[in-house]
């Protein structure tokens, strides 16, 4: 009998999924009402709403067929599978998404003192601390936290008026960000703002010459109002099993003391270097906003799986820098020189930004 009523449960989340993702489409069919906002008025907006509170369900659907280990596969889901998310916000540092799917349900509760996550199916409750370089959860992927981020280092030159379209029931304004650099692989980001709020309801990254975006995040419901406290917290049950989550600054630190000592230069492929808080010096990241390139020196003995992973794809260009393959407007590549360090390349830039970025390696072939 329980076996029963947990398939009916199920049965029950799954035709709620289908109608929820169904949905937008017939609402957007309505018309929405334009309203003549500079955008540089609405991207303040947005970028002032940080602390709106909300509650509702999202979706986000990505592309991206990532080469990634079995340890990433979380991760890389969000970014290649179809994500149903159900959120109670009441800011940065305190709120909840649970993830939806027809074989279980999981949530991330967010507190000033961290993470719990809740594995419904498996009863484990797991924890972790807040840390300033962290992989992609799905709180990330909501719209108003994406869209948010990406709009932050946008110039004014680069943020432009995208008309309106109905998004969860509501009018929103279109703003268009076209990332000025050349070594960029996204051609534009459309962000969707209730102009009231200036919470996004959906934000698009296309890669070039692509017709459908990359990644598709939106609102399918929202209310705009600070859900109530009790709702946002968490306490393991008696019965979960709670475990302690990996120190990911920590991993990331001593993966950098592990690297090559090589000394990257101050810019690659026209992207200048600039310093996070969590990243290691071993490790180089490049750019700004929408247009990102990380560099990572690693031991010839760890490159062999990637080299593996990243010729499997059809799509993977060998030469005598490395190989390179792209992943919707993702790029990867793996620089090999004998008697030396490879180097991992990845970053939102096109393959010819990766392969100009290998050849000022220190090292690297020419």
């Amino acid at each position: 009998m329980a076996a029963r009523g947990r398939l009916a449960r199920w049965a029950a989340v799954a035709l709620l999924v289908a109608v929820l993702v169904a949905l937008p489409s017939v609402v957007a069919a309505l018309p929405a009402d334009d309203a003549d906002v500079p955008a540089a008025d609405l991207r303040a907006a947005v970028l002032d709403g940080a602390d709106v509170g909300f509650s509702g369900y999202a979706v986000s659907a990505g592309g991206l067929a990532l080469p990634v280990s079995d340890r990433l596969t979380a991760a890389a889901d969000l970014f290649s599978d179809r994500t149903l998310m159900r959120v109670w916000w009441r800011g940065p540092d305190e709120h909840r998404v649970d993830v939806v799917a027809a074989a279980g349900e999981t949530g991330v509760h967010r507190d000033p003192g961290g993470t719990w996550t809740w594995d419904f199916e498996a009863g484990t409750a797991t924890r972790g601390l807040p840390a300033s370089l962290a992989l992609p959860a799905p709180p990330d992927l909501l719209p108003a936290a994406l869209g948010r981020r990406l709009l932050s280092e946008a110039t004014d030159d680069e943020v432009t008026r995208a008309g309106a379209r109905r998004v969860a029931g509501r009018d929103a304004l279109g703003l268009r960000v076209a990332p000025a650099e050349p070594a960029s692989s996204v051609a534009r980001v459309d962000v969707w703002v209730d102009p009231a709020s200036g919470l996004p309801l959906q934000v698009e990254v296309y890669g070039e010459d692509a017709a459908l975006p990359a990644l598709d995040t939106r609102f399918l419901d929202l209310d705009l109002a600070v859900p109530p406290a009790d709702v946002v917290a968490f306490t393991p049950p008696p019965d979960a099993t709670v475990l302690t989550a990996p120190d990911t600054e920590g991993l990331i630190a001593e993966a950098g003391e592990r690297a090559p000592d090589v000394s990257l230069p101050a810019e690659l492929a026209g992207l200048p270097r600039r310093s996070f808080t969590g990243v290691p010096g071993a490790v180089g990241v490049y750019g700004r906003g929408v247009t990102l390139l990380a560099a990572v020196p690693v031991p010839q003995r760890l490159a062999g799986g990637l080299r593996e992973a990243l010729t499997a794809s059809p799509e993977a260009v060998t030469d005598a820098l490395g190989t390179r393959v792209a992943a919707g407007p993702l790029g990867l590549m793996l620089v090999e020189r004998a008697g030396g360090p490879a180097y991992v390349l990845t970053g939102t830039v096109t393959l010819d930004a990766l392969a100009e970025a290998a050849r000022q390696l220190p090292g690297a072939a020419s």
